[in-house]
């Protein structure tokens, strides 16, 4: 079994848990170079993203595909998601480890208000 497809699998279950609470979820995916964060609800649909492609991010980070940006990510997210008034959400991680990038994106997002 390949790298992508025990990810792949590891994030199907996840999603089902997911969908059982009926709640929004922050779903990333991340790439060599950049990071993506996005905002979705009960029926699938995105309600808002945020990415390391975003010229806000960009301006600020030299580099788009380390942890800093990650955690820039992270705060946008979740600034976007107060606007629209969700504090509460599932962390969907796609089935990558949650270390490195992954861990930087959320500990960001729950420091600037988010709960997950």
């Amino acid at each position: 079994m390949s790298k992508k497809i025990s990810r792949i699998r590891r994030s199907k279950k996840t999603r089902s848990r997911i969908r059982i609470q009926k709640v929004e979820r922050l779903m990333i995916h991340k790439t060599p170079k950049h990071i993506y964060a996005y905002l979705v609800d009960k029926d699938d649909r995105v309600i808002t993203s945020v990415s390391s492609q975003s010229k806000d991010i960009r301006d600020k980070v030299k580099y788009t595909g380390n942890c800093e940006t990650a955690a820039e990510v992270g705060k946008l997210f979740s600034l976007k998601a107060q606007e629209l008034g969700i504090k509460k959400i599932a962390f969907d991680r796609s089935g990558f480890k949650y270390h490195g990038r992954v861990l930087a994106l959320a500990n960001a997002a729950r420091e600037a208000g988010m709960e997950f």
